[in-house]
């Protein structure tokens, strides 16, 4: 995509999964890509293919999103590295599903420092720099669960929210400074975190997830960097997942029924057996 010729991005979460495709595709399209994680040794490989990939600049910053004053040290070394900064995706993201009188009180502190305050953090730290310029995009990654909820998930997808309701009020507060606001609203995608999720998922979460079909990476990236390219405000890859969100928009109780009426099976079917 030409849009990103020459551009400057900066991935949270960019070692694996959607992250990982993004940055990739960049790079193959001429940008200048910086990547954040915490894992050092996904870092130092997924740099190596984005370096392998294109003639830009390439850069990669072991990083805590949850660390405030780690994450002022890293947006110096990101502007630093790439000479500034035109977009910045925030993909950083933790999921652990679980019955909400089992999951303990670190799980929901985790998913809300990560999921959530890693997001306002890393907005904070660019801001400045934005603004500065007068120009640039913020994309921040929530979750179908930003929109809607989904058993077994309570800590997850309130972080979720949490990122579309922060993002709708910062699109307020910089319409008239030229910086677009996404929020990008994937599915279940075959990520290393979906499959260590299905590792500890409840039964019934399981089934309700079984019928909504699994995205690959590449196809959320490649939906969410068109998505920025046309500054769009809200981003769903899938049309399933196009499909889930009209109808939740539009008639929420036939999809808090549906997915009720199953959850009600499921238990006479658990019982009966």
């Amino acid at each position: 995509m030409e849009f990103y010729r020459g551009k400057k991005v900066f991935i949270t979460g960019g070692s694996s999964g959607i992250g990982k495709s993004a940055a990739k595709m960049l790079a193959a399209w001429g940008a200048d890509v910086a990547i954040a994680a915490r894992g050092q040794q996904r870092l130092d490989e997924t740099l190596a293919e984005l370096e392998a990939l294109g003639e830009g600049t390439c850069h990669a910053v072991s990083l805590d999103v949850s660390d405030r004053e780690a994450v002022a040290d890293a947006a110096d070394e990101v502007l630093d590295a790439l000479g500034g900064l035109d977009v910045l995706i925030n993909n950083a993201g933790i999921a652990h599903p679980g019955y909400v009188d089992e999951i303990s009180d670190d799980v929901f502190d985790a998913m809300m420092d990560v999921n959530y305050f890693g997001v306002v953090n890393v907005t904070r730290a660019f801001l400045p720099h934005f603004e500065a310029q007068g120009h640039g995009h913020i994309c921040n990654v929530s979750s179908t669960l930003g929109f809607m909820g989904c058993f077994g998930y309570t800590a997850y997808a309130a972080s979720k929210y949490a990122i579309t309701g922060f993002s709708e009020c910062l699109r307020q507060e910089l319409v008239t400074k030229n910086i677009g606001v996404s929020v990008v609203y994937p599915p279940d995608t075959d990520t290393p975190q979906f499959h260590a999720e299905n590792e500890i998922k409840p039964a019934e979460t399981k089934m309700l997830s079984e019928s909504a079909g699994l995205l690959q990476p590449d196809d959320v990236a490649a939906t969410m960097l068109a998505g920025i390219a046309k500054n769009r405000a809200n981003i769903t890859p899938g049309l399933n997942n196009k499909f889930i969100r009209w109808v939740n928009q539009h008639f929420p109780w036939l999809v808090r029924w549906v997915m009720h009426n199953d959850l009600k099976k499921f238990a006479r079917k658990q019982i009966a057996a």
